[in-house]
């Protein structure tokens, strides 16, 4: 089946996979190739892919859309980062940060806004996903 990850500004990954498993507002689901048409709103949280002819890789998602429907799987979301290109050190202070409250004046790198829940929720994502990587 082919599988995009999309973020608001650029195309993360494209290819053909045998499998993706993400979280959904109504819990985890795993696709398979003939998976039933869905379309529904993702969680923050991590995305995992394997692809047809690679390994498996993890990314990850803030909100966004899932779209699955005749063997094509669509995740589009505000950000995407692949787990391996993910700021460690960077993530745990956007997440100190918005824990701290202090989210005025925010300029970081993905920030996801002046809204404190969704900087944390995005913060804790990228850390997930770095973290099930390895």
């Amino acid at each position: 089946m082919q599988v995009e990850l999309v973020a608001a500004d650029h195309l993360v990954w494209s290819g053909e996979a045998q499998m993706v498993l993400t979280r959904t507002t109504e819990g985890e689901i795993g696709i398979l190739a003939d998976h039933m048409p869905v379309l529904s709103l993702m969680t923050a949280g991590v995305v995992e892919v394997v692809p047809a002819d690679g390994e498996r890789w993890k990314a990850a998602v803030d909100s966004g859309i899932l779209s699955v429907a005749a063997n094509r799987v669509s995740i589009l979301a505000e950000h995407a980062e692949l787990a391996d290109d993910i700021d460690v050190e960077a993530a745990r202070s956007d997440l100190d940060s918005a824990d701290a409250g202090s989210d005025e004046g925010d300029d970081d790198e993905g920030s996801t806004g002046s809204d404190p829940e969704a900087v944390r929720d995005w913060a804790e994502a990228r850390l997930r996903a770095a973290e099930a990587a390895n």
